[in-house]
């Protein structure tokens, strides 16, 4: 698997949680489209899938994804992105993006995706050459989540995950729990939950912020 992704500390982390997952191997790490097309060219058929982020210092992923086709790769690819422009989501499903990951993610959402895809790879190995309609929907079905699909913790929502994430993105400086719990309208406690859940999976970073007297409180900002 080929990690493509412009921020350091994402790329890092994207590529440790392939060397989690049983039966992947990274291949590398591009931080920009050009290194990602050098590394596929001088490794053809080698790459079986790349993960992908769309905002990269060089063009756009779907750029990308376009010369990446154009060079004759096939590859399948999981767009990994906080673009949430559904246009941009139409656009990627057209270039044959096969599963798509909104960040923040916890390990656990990556799991899943890599999983559904290992499962989809398994039902192809064993599928006829000539198909049936019956093979076709097993094959499309695997790429599907199963389950209830949420890779949360108990008692936390992707909704609430979202507006917590969105609140620290839009501020440039680091925020307490109780800055975000006003901003958002929960409780302080429900804050901190989201926050330690955004900071554990490395998509916030935690600062001790000093004021008056007493112990220093824990600010959370977005690593950018």
């Amino acid at each position: 698997m080929l990690v493509v992704e412009d921020e350091e500390i994402a790329a890092e982390a994207h590529a440790a949680y392939v060397g989690r997952v049983a039966g992947f191997d990274l291949a590398g790490v591009a931080r920009s489209a050009g290194e990602a097309m050098r590394l596929l060219d001088s490794r053809p058929g080698e790459v079986d899938l790349v993960l992908l982020d769309m905002h990269l210092p060089d063009g756009h992923g779907l750029g990308l994804l376009q010369r990446i086709r154009a060079a004759g790769h096939l590859c399948d690819v999981i767009a990994v992105t906080s673009a949430r422009d559904s246009d941009v989501v139409r656009r990627a499903v057209s270039q044959g993006v096969v599963l798509y990951l909104l960040k923040p993610f916890s390990f656990a959402a990556f799991r899943t995706k890599l999983e559904q895809y290992a499962a989809y790879r398994e039902q192809l190995r064993g599928t006829a050459d000539d198909v049936v309609q019956d093979d076709v929907d097993q094959l499309f079905g695997a790429l599907r989540a199963r389950g209830t699909g949420s890779s949360l913790p108990k008692g936390m929502s992707p909704d609430s995950l979202r507006q917590v994430t969105d609140v620290l993105r839009r501020t440039p400086s680091p925020m307490s729990a109780s800055e975000v719990a006003e901003a958002v309208g929960v409780s302080r406690v429900t804050a901190r939950r989201y926050l330690e859940h955004l900071a554990d999976d490395g998509a916030v970073e935690r600062r001790p912020r000093y004021g008056g007297a007493g112990r220093p409180e824990v600010a959370y900002g977005w690593r950018r």
